[in-house]
């Protein structure tokens, strides 16, 4: 079996998005990250991944998404598989990224978003993800697509040519509601293709049509529960499965009405985990927003019962 058959028996389930912590001088919180994983780890999440849309990337230097990937790396020890972010809007510094990554022991493999802002073409984007493949052959790439965010959808027929082209292209995060789309995606790119749901109430019903897991947000949250409607259903547990898919609806729902990661580290700062603190341009939510997802959460956990950090 070739490496990249390896990453894709590997490379499944509930690969939990972890959110970067950020003390109150506003640097990064490398302890309470730590602490993060190792929750993480220990209610089931089946991968770990940072740096990604949850992660505030955008809102981290370079030097210090770098520290990020070591220092989570370094926690992660091997124990679940760990594929951080390193995709940008400027092509250089995600292959600079990338190859930074490759070098980091205990880096399964890395999360590339298609570029934001600048709008590239289906011809560009194929140029750029090849690049990038051609650079690091050796490490297994997901390409993430998320048109809500960058105002590109990665074509499936582009796709499709980057599989064939680029051996260690391995997968795909779908971060798109089109179900028709994702659909597609593992027609052209053959059923062994990876395909991860990146849109909280499609992880289950993308499991029903070959995907491989799911990228959740809500995993921050609830990382045991979102890692129990994989197990369920790779047990043939139909049913609990979809229980608990409609039993995460409502966090679902509150922890996107307004931009991830916000409402996320509204809910952990309630739940204890970490202090509830982003960088400009980001904020938290409005308080009648965080009244919101308090009245949800406590659905979930008990919060008087969380000790605050």
């Amino acid at each position: 079996m070739s490496k990249f058959e390896q990453s894709k028996q590997k490379l499944r389930g509930s690969i939990a998005p972890i959110i970067t912590p950020f003390t109150e001088d506003g640097s990064v919180d490398f302890e309470t990250l730590e602490s993060l994983i190792n929750w993480h780890i220990e209610s089931g999440s089946h991968g770990i991944s940072v740096t990604g849309t949850t992660g505030e990337p955008s809102s981290l230097t370079i030097e210090e998404r770098i520290q990020v990937i070591e220092r989570a790396a370094k926690a992660v020890n091997g124990r679940v598989p760990f594929v951080p972010g390193t995709g940008s809007t400027n092509h250089e510094e995600t292959l600079y990224l990338t190859k930074r990554a490759s070098e980091i022991e205990g880096v399964d493999g890395v999360l590339i978003i298609v570029p934001y802002y600048n709008k590239p073409s289906q011809h560009a984007l194929y140029k750029h993800f090849k690049k990038v493949a051609d650079t690091v052959p050796n490490l297994p790439i997901i390409v993430y697509n998320i048109p809500g965010r960058t105002s590109v959808n990665l074509e499936v027929k582009t796709l499709a040519k980057l599989n064939t082209d680029c051996p260690n292209i391995i997968g795909v995060k779908e971060s798109n509601k089109d179900f028709e789309h994702v659909n597609r995606v593992l027609l052209e790119c053959g059923r062994d293709f990876l395909l991860y749901s990146g849109i909280e109430l499609l992880c289950y019903p993308m499991l029903a049509i070959g995907g491989a897991g799911y990228i959740s947000a809500t995993a921050n949250v609830e990382p045991k529960k979102v890692a129990e409607v994989y197990d369920a259903w790779k047990e043939g547990d139909v049913e609990r499965a979809a229980n608990l898919h409609y039993e995460l609806m409502p966090l679902n729902d509150v922890l996107f009405k307004d931009t991830n990661p916000a409402p996320l580290k509204a809910a952990l700062g309630m739940m204890g985990r970490i202090k509830p603190i982003l960088r400009l341009p980001m904020d938290l939510p409005t308080k009648e927003l965080q009244d919101e997802i308090r009245a949800v959460l406590q659905h979930y956990v008990e919060l008087d019962k969380v000790t605050a950090k």
